[in-house]
């Protein structure tokens, strides 16, 4: 058109206010605008020419897209770079991750298009969107973890899907939820995402301790803030003191490190740590969004503890109930059958002969109601049972209940135990042996079984327990099963699954017609961790490189 001035591309790309660049036929950067450099936190275009972007070529561009708030996939070529298309704002708009070994991580926004004068060529504008994106996955998590408390899961599930939301929101490399046990005194890990189990970590963690090493939750507990330690990873590698743990933290590719406190009720609950990428930064709306998260996770916590408070309380409501019962119908029919050798007594010490039917009238009568209050005793035993576990310790009361059952039915018994059963504390010994009752109990009245074999044991601070029987199964006698779950119908197992999950344990149940009936329960155990190192009796000693919030006076210790 006439009049119409000629324009090139540094009249146009130098003020566009997104990024502008150039791929090459190998996906690599040829050209950049001011304005794409800055947002690759380049110092110049020279910097990034010839390195490959993080974008697709125009055709490659066909490949499915994902949902808008799921996080970009790693490259499988390069750390650094990874694309994934998902629609942004625009049908055509897609989203690359940009994760440099140093710097932080950033997601463009973007739109290709081959370049006209040589189609082999693509060119890309783009925007970032990282701020936008990461507020989009935190109100995902928000809602996921709301969705997972208000489910029935098992607290540890539950305090495992908060992890997995968090890991996921802002792209950490891992997270770890620890609560206290009823004492305040002992933790247990109860949600985990992005570090592998491992039975021990905690164990090692305490060895880390005694060595010398900080362990920076437990002054978030004690200060009940938050604590924030920039580039800790750096520092525990280089720190023999937390030698026992530095292969297992070096699994994970990780820089610096957060722990906030789990408040519900004005009480520290646990805490929440937080394992930042290389070139994440920890700003206020990051401290933020963990403080929200650990909140929900308290809530958690606070809720599972009310829970058992209930379940408590009905159990002992229940126990009454059936004192009462005891006292209205057994020990009524025991008098009787006192009253009855009474009465045999008295007409013996007459010395006079007593007629063969008054003896057979008597001895219908005892024999009458002796069956009758063992039919009733057998009803309410299991739930007036003395908590011979306590008395006893865990291995002797299982001993002494399988001598009796195998009195009372003739079935054979293999008692299998492992070592340091004697250092399960006594509640939760109770619990134990009352799961171990109950299966006993199924395998008396429905199995038809000859032989049931019991282990008991502790490795890697975990309980184990594991009934098995070579009976019918519980299909063949009328159970039903819900995959993944186990057998679900009955209160004795809904009973024993409770107790399993009071303590962030699971119960299986596995069955058939051939093979018999196998329950395995297995039971975090928790690790105490001392309240003050050895060394600092005075208390915890500062230690560079951490961050106080919220007017914390002094640097707090640092640790993981």
């Amino acid at each position: 058109m006439s009049g119409t001035p000629l324009v090139g591309w540094d009249d146009v790309a130098v003020v566009a206010p997104d990024g502008l660049a150039v791929l090459d036929p190998t996906g690599r950067f040829a050209r950049l605008n001011p304005a794409a450099v800055v947002l690759f936190g380049a110092a110049a275009e020279a910097d990034l020419l010839g390195v490959r972007a993080p974008f697709a070529l125009v055709e490659a561009t066909a490949a499915g897209k994902t949902g808008l708030l799921e996080k970009p996939p790693e490259s499988q070529e390069s750390p650094e770079l990874s694309e994934t298309s998902e629609t942004v704002d625009h049908p055509d708009e897609r989203v690359a991750l940009w994760a440099p070994a140093s710097g932080p991580r950033r997601e463009f926004a973007y739109r290709a298009r081959g370049l006209r004068t040589d189609p082999a060529f693509t060119v890309v504008s783009f925007r970032d969107v990282t701020d936008e994106r990461h507020r989009q996955r935190r109100i995902a998590a928000m809602a996921q973890t709301s969705i997972a408390l208000a489910s029935e899961g098992s607290l540890g599930s539950t305090l495992d899907a908060v992890a997995q939301q968090i890991v996921q929101a802002d792209g950490l490399a891992g997270a770890q939820i620890l609560i206290l046990d009823s004492t305040g005194r002992e933790l247990r890990l109860m949600g985990s995402a992005g570090l592998r189990h491992w039975d021990a970590f905690l164990d090692r963690l305490l060895e880390c301790r005694d060595r010398g090493a900080r362990l920076c939750m437990l002054d978030t507990l004690k200060e009940r803030t938050p604590i924030v330690v920039p580039h800790r990873w750096a520092q525990i590698r280089e720190d023999p003191a937390w030698e026992p743990l530095h292969g297992y933290l070096g699994e994970l590719n990780w820089d610096s490190f957060v722990s906030v406190p789990l408040m519900a009720r004005g009480r520290a609950e646990g805490v929440l740590n937080a394992y930042f990428a290389p070139g994440q930064e920890i700003g206020g709306r990051t401290l933020e969004f963990l403080a929200a998260m650990a909140e929900q996770a308290a809530l958690a916590v606070d809720y599972a503890t009310l829970l058992q408070r209930e379940r408590e309380g009905a159990r002992r409501n229940e126990r009454q109930r059936l004192a009462r019962d005891l006292h209205d119908s057994i020990v009524q029919q025991v008098f009787s059958i006192g009253m009855q050798a009474n009465a045999v007594g008295v007409l013996g010490a007459r010395g006079e002969a007593v007629p063969a039917e008054s003896v057979r009238a008597f001895a219908g009568e005892v024999g009458a109601l002796s069956r009758t209050v063992l039919a009733d005793l057998r009803a309410m035993v299991h739930e007036l049972r003395p908590p011979s576990s306590t008395r006893l310790g865990l291995e002797d009361a299982v001993s002494a209940l399988v001598r009796s059952t195998e009195n009372r039915t003739g079935l054979r018994f293999r008692l299998l135990c492992g070592q340091e059963l004697d250092t399960v504390e006594a509640e939760l010994a109770e619990d134990m042996y009352r799961i171990a009752a109950e299966a006993i109990h199924n395998v008396v009245k429905h199995a038809e079984a000859t032989t049931v074999t019991i282990r008991l044991g502790v490795r890697d601070h975990t309980l184990t327990a594991g009934v098995h029987d070579d009976g019918r199964g519980l299909a063949a006698s009328g159970g039903g099963r819900t995959a993944g779950r186990g057998w679900d119908h009955g209160y004795g197992l809904t009973t024993m699954r409770e107790r399993a999950e009071r303590w962030g344990g699971s119960m299986r149940i596995r069955s058939g017609a051939k093979s018999g009936t196998t329950v395995r329960v297995v039971i975090p155990l928790p690790v105490r961790v001392p309240e003050q190192a050895p060394s600092e009796p005075d208390g915890f000693r500062s230690a560079p490189g951490t961050v106080p919030l919220r007017g914390t006076p002094g640097p707090a210790p640092s640790a993981s």
